[in-house]
Parts: structure tokens; C-alpha cells; sequence
């Protein structure tokens, strides 16, 4: 199979294209063949070491989480998928060596779920890991019905997708911290913008006098300080990004988990109208060191997504 790999830490100079051998299909296993993949800021970080102390990783190692293709063969063990299947994944295991970056991806059952039928390949491919994070976080921190919700970061890949996610779940108002470039885009979504740093506490203050009940944090420092000053209650305060610093302030730290029932939730909302994936650019795989370099200056508007 063609795969993008890498040999050992380093820049994006590391990623190239090449063949491999077809990955092993476990008895609990299915093999996907890739039609997209979503680009992710942990991909990145991944290739340059950052969680090498927390998960184990081997050689050469193939980068990615997300994808969405066919089913292309299934081990012994597996019900709930068969051969032809279109279905989506965040396929993240115990260790990372196999990543969606390649032709092919053997993805344990758990991992994935149907895909959306009115989603396109790179929307479908650019939903798994950004669309978790933002449903677990909200329901982490149990997001209902007239709930306020500040959202930081609201038109990235997780941010664009949880101002959605939070409508869904019955929030009354959501507000989403953005560049002023990004403005009415955040406004496109359902959410009142306000513009990011120094005196952000003043300007979500300025339209939310009475705070918020909910506060998702994507980025850490100052920002999480804002938001515990804003809840009446820490403990609805959720950070994917410091989990030192949220714990201090008396909220939850959420790295994400592989789930077939919240995948299929996120899937049954696409297909409901009710979320919409923005592929804000699509790259071929051999293209996917520039893809990388794109997410990691952290200015993408929604999704990048690879195409195979």
C-alpha cells in the first residue's frame, strides 16, 4: 500500500510517501481502505515527539486518527461490519504505528461507526477525532437545555463543530472566542463572536453580565483563567489542552476516546442537518508535510483533510 511515514522525530521534511506492506487484519479488526483523512493538530505533535513519553510508539510509523473509507476486509471476530461498508473512524489504539495516512487502516471494531450518508468523503473524513472531542467535552460538562456556553477557539476544528454540537444539545446561547476575521463565520454557526485576547474577560462580560454555565477550553494558559472567572461553577469548565492547570481551577481535563455510539451520534446529526463539517482545504496524500505545516500555524477556519 502508498502510506506517508516517518523514521524517527522531526520536522515535516520527515513525512514521505512510499510503499509498505498491507497492514494485519486482527480477529477484531477491519480493514479500511482510506478515501480522507482528517489533519489534526496531534498529528503534528506526534511526528515531533511530544507524546512519546505517553503512548508508545514504532518504526516506521504511519500518522493519523481519522478516516473514513470502505470496508475492505473483516477478522473473525467482527458483527457489526462488512465488506463494502462506508464507515468513519477515530482510530486510535495503545500505541501508534498504523495511522490513517496510508491506502489502508486496520481499525478495531470500536473505533468506527457508519458514515454519514450526506456527508462528501473529506467532510466525512474530517469528522471523527474534532467531532468527539467537541460531543464529549459537552457532555463531560453535561451541557443543557438554556445553557450558556463559551467556546474558545470557535472557528477551528473542534471549536466550529462544538458551537454546533451545543445547539444540538440544547443550549440557549453559545459564545465563540475568534479572530474578527472569523466573525461571521462563528455567526454562520449559531454563535455571538467576540475577539480573543487581552480583555477578553471584559468583552464576554460586556454580552454575558451574568457569565456563563459552560466553558470549553482548546488551548490552555490565560484563556482557562478567563473562563473560571466567568462559571459559577469549575466544575464545567473543560480543557483538552492543560490538564494541570484546569484541575487547579476545579474542572476536568478530556482527552479524547474512541466511541461507536458517539460517532454514530455525530453521523445521525450530519445526516439531520444538524452539523456540517467546513473543509476549509483538501490535500493529496503526498502533500501531507504542507497539510501539516497548514494546521500547525493554528489559523485553519473548520477542517484540513487529506484525499486518497
Amino acid at each position: 500500500m502508498k502510506a506517508i511515514a516517518i523514521d524517527g522525530y522531526g520536522s515535516a521534511e520527515q513525512l514521505t510517501l512510499r510503499d509498505l506492506p498491507d497492514p494485519p487484519v486482527g480477529p477484531d479488526t477491519v480493514l479500511v481502505r482510506v478515501r480522507a483523512v482528517g489533519v489534526n493538530p496531534v498529528d503534528w505533535k506526534i511526528r515531533e515527539g511530544y507524546l512519546a513519553a505517553a503512548i508508545p510508539s514504532h518504526f516506521p510509523l504511519v500518522p493519523g486518527w481519522d478516516a473514513a473509507g470502505v470496508v475492505a476486509a473483516v477478522g473473525p471476530a467482527v458483527t457489526g461490519f462488512a465488506v463494502g461498508d462506508e464507515v468513519i473512524g477515530y482510530v486510535r489504539r495503545d500505541h501508534i504505528q498504523h495511522g490513517t495516512y496510508a491506502e489502508l487502516v486496520p481499525a478495531p471494531e470500536r473505533t468506527l461507526a457508519d458514515k454519514p450518508v450526506q456527508a462528501s468523503w473529506a467532510e466525512a473524513g474530517g469528522l471523527p477525532l474534532a467531532g468527539l472531542t467537541a460531543y464529549q467535552a459537552l457532555q463531560l460538562a453535561r451541557t443543557g437545555a438554556n445553557d450558556t456556553v463559551l467556546v474558545h477557539g470557535a472557528a477551528g476544528g473542534v471549536g466550529h463543530l462544538a458551537v454546533q454540537l451545543a445547539r444540538a444539545l440544547g443550549a440557549g446561547r453559545v459564545i465563540g472566542t475568534a479572530s474578527e476575521a472569523n466573525h461571521d463565520f462563528v455567526r454562520s454557526l449559531g454563535a455571538e463572536p467576540v475577539s480573543y485576547g487581552d480583555g477578553l474577560l471584559d468583552r464576554v462580560r460586556a454580552v454575558a453580565p451574568d457569565g456563563v454555565d459552560v466553558a470549553l477550553d482548546l488551548f490552555g494558559g490565560a484563556a482557562l483563567d478567563v473562563s473560571a472567572e466567568l462559571l459559577a461553577r469549575p466544575a464545567r469548565l473543560i480543557s483538552t489542552a492543560d490538564p494541570e492547570h484546569v484541575t487547579r481551577l476545579g474542572g476536568s481535563y478530556l482527552f479524547v476516546k474512541p466511541s461507536t455510539a458517539d460517532l454514530s451520534v455525530l453521523a445521525g446529526l450530519v445526516d439531520a442537518g444538524r452539523l456540517t463539517v467546513h473543509v476549509a482545504r483538501t490535500f493529496p496524500l503526498a502533500e501531507a508535510a504542507e497539510a501539516q505545516r497548514l494546521v500547525a500555524e493554528g489559523h485553519v477556519r473548520g477542517k484540513v483533510v487529506l484525499e486518497i
